[in-house]
């Protein structure tokens, strides 16, 4: 192959794009577009990076952009084991969640912003983006990344203890032992969040939980691992530990001061409980 045959940036960015789209399972086009505009190198400070694989860390040959494009964790703080997350993780989390313009989306741990930006650029226009990172460091570099989103605002806090504006959307990029009923209460009626749940050491898995009229819908997705939630991560707050087919087969969760945990309960914390029945 000779080097006038190799791919452009731009059409490595479009292939990215492209898989992006498809590893969404969501027809709405406008994803391929935000993972086109929004450029992934902007986000992750300056190169050579560290990519993290089985949990080596690999620096990249040089500084080309074209290294990010791949479905790889990028380092961002290496002693705290803080990563930019796998693209087809998080194009199939949007996907699931669907952001539309126009929507108030609550985003819990930003790493860099990358994330966010895209988060951003499709509630645009009308939409909004509140991202709560509690590391300082990281918090800041968010800020200075997202300068040009005028539609996203970053606070650094603890978003379990923070009062929540109200959302249609809440965007987790942290594993909870089980979500604290603050989140819960902040979503608007048909709002949604996902969030890695880790249950146990065993059990880690996306779920999508929905607002209804009375209690809140929920599915297990995909599997997912993430750096544990600071505040949400205690596993003393559990009575009852799911195994890995009941994680996998909720379909409610109730707020415990609304109803008792009954014989469909797979999982009850403190404050909330899952159900395997429906709404």
């Amino acid at each position: 192959m000779t080097a006038d045959s190799r791919a452009s940036l731009d059409e490595i960015r479009d292939f990215h794009a492209k898989m992006m789209a498809a590893a969404s399972n969501s027809s709405d086009e406008r994803l391929e577009q935000a993972f086109r505009l929004v450029r992934r190198e902007a986000f992750m400070g300056p190169g050579p990076w560290r990519i993290v694989v089985k949990g080596r860390h690999l620096e990249t040959p040089s500084s080309d952009p074209a290294f990010l494009y791949q479905n790889v964790l990028v380092s961002l703080d290496k002693s705290k084991g803080i990563n930019n997350g796998e693209p087809f993780l998080h194009a199939a989390f949007l996907g699931a969640v669907a952001p539309q313009p126009g929507e108030t989306v609550i985003q819990i741990g930003t790493g860099t912003g990358y994330y966010t930006a895209i988060l951003s650029t499709l509630v645009a226009p009308g939409g909004h983006v509140h991202a709560v990172e509690i590391d300082e460091a990281l918090a800041s570099r968010t800020r200075d990344n997202l300068a040009s989103f005028e539609n996203a605002s970053v606070i650094c806090a603890d978003a379990t203890e923070l009062e929540l504006p109200q959302a249609d959307l809440i965007y987790v990029s942290a594993g909870v032992v089980a979500p604290p009923i603050s989140w819960l209460q902040a979503l608007r009626l048909g709002g949604r969040i996902i969030v890695p749940w880790q249950a146990n050491d065993k059990v880690g898995l996306a779920v999508l939980i929905t607002r209804a009229e009375q209690g809140f819908s929920a599915r297990a997705l995909m599997p997912a691992y993430f750096i544990p939630c600071i505040g949400a991560s205690d596993p003393m707050q559990t009575t009852k530990t799911p195994s890995g087919g009941e994680a996998r087969s909720i379909q409610s969760v109730w707020l415990t001061q609304d109803r008792a945990p009954d014989e469909t309960a797979v999982a009850i914390y403190r404050d909330l409980w899952f159900s395997n029945a429906g709404l």
